[in-house]
């Protein structure tokens, strides 16, 4: 009896490595935003990372449970992604700050909906999206963010 509250559709194992991984893909884009000393970085950008992968391994679950029932339940995961994104986004445009001609934050911003996306990613299980995602968003952070540095003090 016990046993079956603790049931999942998706093995413990793979769980877990969902989860795990979100969080070191949304670390790797977060590092450069605290080393720059950014309003989102490493905690926050995991956090988002890890709750969209949670969100959608619910959605999973969920799907899973819902073909066991006897009752007809509707389940469309694009709904818990879309959840998601909204969810990101709200977070995303908080990051963004607006002072006459200046706009602030934008990266921040875009940091964060990248790493819910990795997120979505990781916890529906698409491995190599997620990291191939992390690793251009890292090479976009980084590489294009020095690139960015240097042609502007050219000016």
């Amino acid at each position: 009896m016990l046993s079956s509250l603790f049931e999942t559709e998706t093995p413990l194992l793979q769980l877990t490595l969902r989860l795990c991984l979100a969080l070191v893909f949304g670390g790797m884009i977060g590092i450069e935003r605290e080393i720059k000393k950014r309003p989102a970085g490493l905690r926050t950008n995991m956090m988002v990372s890890l709750a969209a992968a949670l969100f959608t391994l619910l959605a999973v679950e969920l799907i899973g449970d819902s073909q066991e029932a006897d009752n007809i339940m509707r389940v469309d995961p694009l709904r818990t992604i879309e959840a998601v994104i909204a969810g990101v986004a709200f977070l995303g445009a908080g990051a963004i700050i607006r002072g006459g001609d200046d706009v602030k934050g934008l990266t921040t911003g875009a940091s964060l909906w990248v790493s819910g996306a990795i997120g979505v990613a990781c916890g529906g299980g698409y491995y190599t999206i997620a990291m191939i995602a992390t690793i251009l968003a890292v090479i976009v952070l980084y590489v294009i963010g020095v690139l960015e540095d240097r042609l502007s003090k050219r000016d």
